[in-house]
């Protein structure tokens, strides 16, 4: 089972925006669709975006028309690009199997805060 590290938060002001990568340690062409969550205190975990191996990409409705997510199965990393980032995105970015489980391997994932 690949495991993901995440990369490229950070604590940025309202409007900005923000670029993600997730690096998977193994091979993800035989992930058929990979996805981007949102952990927030309130919240369950949140799934933001999916991408399957042909490229198409859906996106939840909190995100929607904000982000872009794309994969690169050659260096098994996936990305996900915030823009217009609202105090509301302020969570823990992870990326995983769109079909993964809260009980499933995770990686460590990374802040994105926004505040003025």
């Amino acid at each position: 089972q690949a495991r993901f590290v995440e990369l490229g938060g950070d604590s940025v002001q309202p409007g900005s925006s923000l670029t993600l990568s997730c690096a998977a340690s193994g091979s993800i062409v035989n992930i058929a669709s990979m996805g981007w969550f949102r952990q927030t205190p309130e919240r369950k975990r949140e799934l933001l975006a999916t991408i399957t191996n042909s490229g198409v990409v859906n996106y939840g409705e909190s995100v929607k028309g904000r982000v872009t997510a794309f994969r690169d199965n050659g260096k098994n990393t996936v990305y996900l690009t915030l823009n217009n980032l609202k105090p509301e995105d302020t969570g823990v970015y992870y990326c995983n199997d769109a079909q993964a489980r809260i009980e499933d391997t995770w990686g460590p994932g990374t802040q994105v805060t926004v505040s003025s």
